[in-house]
């Protein structure tokens, strides 16, 4: 049920919100994966911040995406060096 849900936000570029543990997380969704472990998660931006951080699954709760939010990803720019 969460992949259905984060890979429709993930297509549809919304932002979504969950509880991960005791805190609430806004989130901008790029892609789903296994970490190391073969834990499930999923990778985004944190709303308001240029940080992209990982999010397990079996801690996430309370999933809802905002349809009416989109965003556009973030493409990092590597600076010339002269």
């Amino acid at each position: 049920m969460k992949s259905l849900l984060f890979t429709s936000a993930i297509r549809n570029r919304n932002r979504v919100k969950f509880w991960y543990g005791s805190e609430e997380v806004s989130l901008e969704p790029y892609y789903i994966a296994n970490n190391k472990n073969g834990k499930k998660v999923v990778y985004g931006k944190l709303y308001g911040s240029n940080e992209i951080k990982m999010f397990e699954y079996e801690r996430m709760c309370n999933i809802k995406i905002f349809a009416f939010e989109k965003f556009s990803p973030v493409i990092p720019i590597i600076p010339r060096f002269n």
